[in-house]
């Protein structure tokens, strides 16, 4: 005798629709801790700095203040605004001279190194660039703000892309974010339409927070 499939179970009453919004349900994403004390975070959360990893850490607003303006410490607070430098002065030749492979590159005092360094985004993530003494100097005395850079935590960012470039200091953070922007969006050689969208809102979204009306300078 052929054996006969057993009978499908009858769910509860009223239980069909509950078992039809299940299968749409979504698993909840893990709330983001304070890595410090491990207190629940908002998207909006600040960042602490290991100088000599440069590591990024995400904490409370509690945990951030207690590494403001502490330098000894192992960790430092990474600030949160942003300023367009729209009399910033870089000619062609200067930017030649720094050896870049690409149009848009990061620079930032290093306490460990005890010297500015210069990173450029790429798939592979942050790239360090060997940075010429001399051709930075030279940039600094047109650029005194440059001097004012806190170390290890805010950055000089250049875009160098669109046809009238673009200087914004940061804090380091958003340079990170830009690195990790480009490493997860490039497809193939040329990285591809996503990629340089995702670059181009980054960069809305710098001139939004530094107060700038409208796109770039060009637009």
């Amino acid at each position: 005798m052929t054996p006969t499939a057993p009978p499908t179970p009858t769910p509860p009453t009223g239980a069909g629709p509950l078992l039809a919004l299940r299968r749409f349900a979504r698993p909840k994403p893990p709330e983001q801790r304070c890595e410090l004390c491990g207190t629940g975070l908002t998207a909006a959360h600040e960042h602490l700095v290991e100088p000599s990893s440069r590591q990024l850490f995400c904490c409370c607003s509690p945990c951030a203040i207690l590494f403001s303006g502490r330098d000894a410490l192992r960790f430092r607070r990474v600030p949160r605004s942003v300023e367009a430098l729209l009399d910033f002065r870089l000619s062609d030749a200067e930017w030649e001279a720094l050896h870049l492979p690409i149009r848009l590159a990061y620079f930032f005092p290093s306490t460990p190194a005890g010297r500015v360094l210069a990173f450029y985004p790429s798939p592979a993530g942050a790239t360090e660039s060997l940075l010429p003494l001399e051709a930075w100097q030279a940039i600094e005395a047109e650029n005194p703000v440059l001097r004012a850079l806190e170390p290890d935590v805010e950055a000089l960012l250049a875009n160098r892309m669109a046809t009238v470039p673009e200087y914004f200091r940061v804090p380091i953070d958003e340079c990170y974010r830009l690195v990790g922007l480009l490493r997860a969006h490039w497809k193939g050689l040329s990285g591809g339409a996503e990629v340089w969208g995702e670059i181009g809102r980054f960069f809305d979204q710098l001139r939004d927070r530094a107060g700038l009306d409208g796109g770039p300078a060009d637009a």
